[in-house]
């Protein structure tokens, strides 16, 4: 597949800084019909030593961060992985929260019954954290920013379901 709509911010010999459109994956699924994904658009593109070092949603366009070689990889994944890196996401969600702003802090784990659906679960899910605010109301729905301290799948759309204000447009928890 070309890079066609995939749009690369910025390069050099480290790093690939690309802006992911929405409806694609990151990384290849499990599924065969799955397989068209950024990482590998880019590695048959030109860009054969790109790396992820993180993923965004099918359905979330942002921007991602590659490597380009063996050791950026590896101090950007350790960099990730320690939460030395900051995320902000900008989303619509329905109706309107009580409040400016708030923290959600509600373990999360993989339902195998509802795949490929995230669940809040005290009892086996992972610890999960989210920062939110809202940036502007309108009638019926809110554009905030959710600032996720873990990273865990699914997670802003979860929690944003859990105080009852689902994001827009999503099929899957909305």
């Amino acid at each position: 597949m070309p890079l066609s709509n995939i749009r690369i911010i910025h390069q050099d010999a480290a790093v690939l800084v690309i802006d992911k459109p929405t409806l694609l994956l990151s990384v290849p699924g499990r599924a065969d019909d799955n397989k068209d994904c950024l990482i590998t658009r880019l590695q048959e593109n030109g860009f054969p030593e790109a790396r992820i070092v993180h993923r965004l949603d099918w359905e979330t366009s942002g921007i991602i961060l590659l490597a380009r070689d063996a050791d950026t990889h590896r101090e950007l994944s350790r960099q990730f992985h320690d939460r030395e890196t900051e995320k902000a996401y900008t989303a619509l969600c329905w109706g309107q929260p009580s409040l400016d702003s708030g923290s959600i802090d509600l373990p999360l784990r993989y339902d195998p019954p509802t795949k490929p659906r995230h669940v809040v679960d005290h009892e086996a899910g992972k610890h999960a954290l989210t920062f939110w605010k809202v940036v502007e109301r309108h009638d019926s729905y809110c554009r905030v920013e959710l600032t996720p301290i873990t990273g865990r799948s699914h997670q802003l759309r979860v929690h944003m379901l859990s105080i009852g204000h689902p994001l827009l447009g999503d099929g899957l928890y909305a």
